[in-house]
């Protein structure tokens, strides 16, 4: 199909709009460091691949998309076929052979996964779809179709449903922690892998300005001409730099609970790796292909995360990382960096003592 719009069969659908297609193209190329070095991590957890197959035969596959299937409205020809077109043509861009089924769920909060075992099933909220001018939503079907071809959807399967296991038992003080370390786990490499799929949504859409749209509605509604771009990813620059070390640590402990990283921070992420060269690259069409995968090395893998994570840590301004850059770097008075650090970052000297009488 050339990319004018001119369709070869009924699966495949593109706009009038010229975007690239990427052939063959593997997950490897949009996935965040961060992404692909926690999920080795989780890998690594003690007990993860014990409850990950025992899961796989418990978890009820078949009652999920029975559950979809009566209780929502599943994306078609027939039914919005607007999203059906957005669908099959973000699996055409991204090459995925095989359309995974879409539904739309009444639900007034804007949201969208990807979910199932088996097979990938995607969902998305009434909240969204009547948030979202068409574009912004084709960044966020991009995004979750990215989800599917990265195999995302397993594992968040796993973190739903662990997660609704941790509450039931949440009186027996032993095994919640079992499973809070797992979910905790979990969480950490999804909010990585969100920011992955961010990046596929960018592939499909090809228009970051929309991207951005989508992110500052989901974060303050759908009131753009109340909202400045510029001004919203000023926000993810002052989160970042602003305040001292208790702030850093606070930083912390909000993103813990979270599912997905903070919008203004996605934006800024994804801003952030449009301008890059990765990025040319990928559009100039020099990318890895999923032919290509079989003989990727894991620990080549892990050595581009350690190094994305030092570079991350290097170059970032919040207090924390701030401080461990330096201590890296061999500078001294550890304690009197931290002591100022939760006082404040207090710049002016200690008052002195009053000159004592001589005797």
């Amino acid at each position: 199909m050339s990319s004018d719009g001119h369709e070869q069969n009924g699966n495949e659908r593109v706009p009038s709009r010229q975007r690239r297609r990427f052939p063959g193209i593997s997950s490897r190329a949009y996935e965040h460091p961060a992404d692909r070095s926690a999920l080795v991590a989780l890998r690594k957890l003690s007990g993860f691949d014990t409850v990950f197959k025992a899961l796989s035969g418990l978890l009820p596959e078949r009652s999920l998309r029975l559950l979809f299937l009566s209780d929502s409205v599943r994306v078609s020809d027939q039914q919005f076929s607007h999203l059906n077109d957005m669908l099959r043509d973000a699996c055409y861009i991204l090459d995925l052979e095989k359309v995974p089924p879409m539904y739309v769920t009444q639900d007034p909060q804007p949201n969208a996964m990807c979910i199932g075992l088996d097979e990938p099933i995607i969902v998305v909220s009434t909240g969204l779809v009547e948030l979202l001018d068409e574009e912004e939503m084709r960044a966020v079907v991009g995004h979750e179709v990215g989800h599917a071809l990265s195999g995302h959807a397993v594992y968040r399967t796993i973190l739903l449903f662990l997660t609704n296991l941790a509450l039931r038992i949440a009186w027996i003080p032993m095994g919640n922690l079992a499973i809070m370390a797992i979910v905790t786990a979990l969480r950490e490499w999804f909010r990585k892998s969100e920011l992955s799929a961010d990046r596929a949504g960018l592939l499909v859409g090809q228009d970051l300005q929309a991207s951005m749209r989508g992110l500052m509605k989901i974060a303050g509604g759908n009131h753009l001409h109340e909202m400045n771009v510029d001004a919203f990813l000023q926000q993810a620059e002052e989160y970042e730099a602003g305040g001292d070390l208790r702030d850093s640590v606070l930083k912390i402990l909000n993103v813990l609970p979270r599912s997905h990283p903070f919008t203004a921070v996605r934006a800024a992420e994804l801003k952030k790796w449009a301008e890059s060269r990765d990025y040319q690259r990928i559009m100039d069409g020099h990318y890895p292909r999923r032919s290509e995968d079989k003989d990727t090395s894991v620990s080549d893998s892990f050595r581009e995360s350690a190094q994305s994570y030092a570079s991350d840590v290097k170059t970032s301004k919040d207090p924390l990382m701030k401080l461990v850059t330096d201590l890296a770097g061999g500078a001294g008075n550890l304690g009197g960096r931290v002591r100022r650090g939760f006082d404040g970052f207090t710049s002016q000297p200690p008052p002195k003592a009053p000159p004592q009488d001589e005797e």
